[in-house]
């Protein structure tokens, strides 16, 4: 079969991978590759780094590091970046088994702590007032313990919260994202953002102190 002389290749990193800390990481773990057939298996099998102890959890791959390890493989090749220039890959190690004691202590302090801030709202705008007006207004009676009302009100609270967090346990009512889940991506675009950040501004300190040192950086975090 008949080689192209001067194959094209399209590269398009993911912006976020999880990957095991013992795994080395290749280019098909941190890219979507189009290219030609017979180049597929080689490009995506291309290791490009082997995490180490003092790399920490997270590193950084970017094109300045891949480009020159593709052009060692296939010289002449033409590179195509499409998207992300940069891939944050994040190394996860043997998950430690769930402790029972952490997620009843957990509970009980996330439950008493917002019934405690519920309790407080109520206080502070006179909760149990506006409950006994509206019992006299639709009763016509004033009662000064209106408990069937205020069993409601915190069925329907309950109810409420359920219905707008999208989230019932592990039942979700329709395919949207919940507020939660938005907030937790929102944080973690925030919280990858200033990873890279961080990251490019360390290596042009490197530069600056050692501007003969090797132009290849590790990609450590």
């Amino acid at each position: 079969m008949k080689v192209n002389p001067t194959p094209t290749v399209f590269l398009q990193l993911r912006s976020r991978i999880r990957l095991p800390r013992d795994q080395t990481v290749k280019l098909g773990d941190v890219a979507f590759l189009i290219c030609d057939p017979e180049w597929e298996e080689s490009l995506r099998s291309l290791p490009l780094v082997h995490p180490k102890e003092r790399d920490g959890n997270r590193l950084l791959m970017d094109l300045i590091q891949i480009i020159p390890k593709i052009r060692q493989l296939i010289p002449g090749v033409q590179i195509e970046p499409m998207g992300n220039h940069h891939a944050l890959v994040e190394l996860i190690g043997p998950e430690a088994k769930p402790s029972k004691i952490w997620f009843i202590l957990i509970w009980l302090l996330l439950f008493f702590g917002s019934a405690l801030t519920i309790m407080n709202f109520h206080a502070d705008v006179n909760m149990l007032e506006v409950h006994i007006r509206i019992v006299e207004m639709v009763t016509g009676q004033r009662d000064e313990h209106p408990y069937l009302f205020q069993i409601a009100y915190s069925l329907g609270i309950g109810f409420g919260m359920t219905v707008f967090f999208n989230h019932l346990f592990k039942k979700k009512w329709n395919e949207e994202p919940t507020p939660l889940e938005v907030e937790m991506y929102l944080y973690q675009e925030n919280l990858d953002q200033f990873v890279v950040a961080e990251e490019y501004r360390k290596r042009k300190s490197l530069e600056i102190q050692n501007p003969v040192q090797n132009k290849n950086p590790k990609g450590k975090l």
